[in-house]
């Protein structure tokens, strides 16, 4: 008998250990997700913050929450925006691990492919959003989460802008993550 574990008994045993874990085994059997998900996931995995601030509505007028630090630094961002005439939009920021989990699982109930949601949202526990610090970004007259926000004046500006304020596009055009180009998503990062 081997003295090393092989990555599946090391994957097992962290996820009796952590609760986290354990929940997240849990959402990703009830959505049916592969067995070798956790080991061939290339995005990192995310922990949920326990210091969440409310923030402004988002742009259907539901609340919202961010870190403090990711609040502050969008409020900032914005600002700037706005004194350059670009109008932005918050459509969505914190999500946790149930809200991801039904997200997916309403995709799954319209007879959507599993495989095809995975490139879009990502699974429970590897979604930005559950840091905090992910924002989905719109503007006025463009259809939000769509890819056509590319076009706009607003992503311009953050291509150019949004770096000085610590946000980073997450998921640019061919990542390597795995997740499709979304030119809306920004995230957060404390250090750039």
């Amino acid at each position: 008998m081997s003295r090393y574990l092989n990555q599946e008994s090391v994957i097992a045993w962290l996820t009796e250990s952590d609760p986290f874990l354990r929940r997240l085994a849990a959402l990703h059997r009830e959505l049916g997700l592969p067995a070798d998900y956790v080991a061939e996931c290339r995005l990192p995995l995310c922990r949920e913050p326990q210091d969440l601030v409310d923030t402004e509505a988002d742009a259907f007028g539901r609340p919202q929450r961010l870190t403090a630090e990711a609040f502050s630094a969008w409020r900032e961002m914005k600002s700037a925006a706005a004194a350059d005439g670009i109008d932005l939009l918050l459509v969505s920021a914190f999500r946790g691990l149930d809200y991801q989990q039904e997200l997916i699982a309403a995709k799954l109930r319209q007879g959507r492919n599993l495989e095809a949601i995975l490139k879009v949202n990502a699974a429970p526990g590897y979604s930005e959003h559950h840091t905090g610090r992910a924002i989905d970004i719109g503007t006025p007259g463009c259809v939000n989460l769509e890819e056509v926000f590319a076009d706009t004046a607003a992503f311009g500006w953050l291509e150019q802008n949004a770096g000085r304020f610590r946000f980073r596009l997450s998921y640019p055009e061919d990542n390597a993550l795995g997740i499709a180009y979304e030119p809306w998503h920004w995230c957060y990062h404390s250090q750039v």
